[in-house]
């Protein structure tokens, strides 16, 4: 808090935390969001054939988050669907991104300067709702931390953990792309973020929300403008995690595996027989039985 004020960012923090979200930041997460489940394979074939599935899809994408945390802390599914501004915001959006003549307004939302833009507003209300969760959750739960955390991560992931509901209403069946198994950058960025407030909620950061709230957006913004510039769908945590991940949970199983795959690439380019080419293992196995059993005629004849 000393620092921040010396750098007079204290005032710039609170100012920022109290900007409203509707309806300029709203309308932005829609766009994104809808984008997002226009560029699923099939997506556009089934805004066709079947309109009010495709809208289900979209509302999801928009107010998955809500249903999520809804169904967490026991209230009503349907109850953010009572705020009609934001529900006809939405589907007005999802019938421009699907049904615009000559896709114009997917066009234009689709020019990579102006969705960048789209991009670093909705990156400003998922921080807001990881905030929003927290503060529920500690309302109803002062000193449930895993359910603050619960809370706070579903509201910043969206869709995301309920991706594989969503494509069930699509008709597709993917059990391989559960986000919790492979976690893209918004899903773990979401995690450590409610991690974050969860203990500034309790007291244990000291720092002030609106403080907090500013530098996580901060840091939101700058890492998914970045990488959307620039196509990336890696994440800012893999460098940290590769360190620590090793040290406290051992070689990960993916690694291992992936390094198999390379290892029996270039061993099929080599003809087998490289290091790391099923046949040098076996060549190596033998090697190690002849020696074994060498070994063991020396010390029947010694004996």
């Amino acid at each position: 808090m000393e620092l921040l004020s010396a750098l007079s960012l204290g005032e710039l923090a609170l100012s920022f935390s109290r900007v409203p979200l509707f309806p300029v930041f709203d309308l932005s997460y829609f766009i994104v969001s809808i984008l997002y489940l226009k560029y699923e394979p099939g997506a556009v074939e089934l805004s066709r054939r079947h309109p009010t599935v495709s809208w289900l899809c979209a509302m999801l994408h928009c107010f998955g988050s809500y249903i999520l945390a809804d169904l967490l802390l026991g209230e009503p599914l349907i109850d953010y669907f009572s705020n009609n501004s934001s529900v006809l915001l939405a589907s007005a959006v999802w019938y421009l991104i699907f049904f615009c003549p000559m896709d114009l307004f997917y066009k234009c939302v689709c020019f990579l300067p102006v969705k960048l833009i789209f991009v670093a507003m909705k990156e400003v209300v998922r921080v807001r709702k990881i905030a929003v969760g927290i503060h529920h959750a500690h309302h109803h739960y002062h000193h449930g931390w895993f359910v603050m955390i619960a809370t706070g991560w579903v509201k910043g992931s969206g869709v995301a953990l309920m991706s594989n509901f969503e494509q069930l209403l699509r008709g597709v069946w993917k059990p391989e792309t559960n986000e919790i198994l492979h976690m893209s950058f918004p899903t773990k960025a979401s995690l450590y973020g409610a991690i974050l407030f969860t203990l500034q909620q309790t007291r244990w950061l000291p720092v002030s929300k609106a403080s907090l709230i500013f530098i996580f957006t901060m840091f939101m913004v700058s890492c998914k403008v970045f990488l959307t510039a620039t196509h990336s769908h890696s994440s800012p945590f893999d460098v940290l995690e590769g360190y620590i991940c090793p040290v406290l949970f051992g070689t990960a199983l993916g690694g291992d595996h992936h390094h198999d795959n390379h290892g029996g690439a270039h061993g099929g380019s080599h003809g087998g027989s490289g290091p790391g080419s099923p046949h040098s293992a076996m060549a190596t196995k033998s090697k190690e039985e002849l020696s074994e059993g060498s070994r063991k005629k020396k010390t029947k004849k010694a004996d």
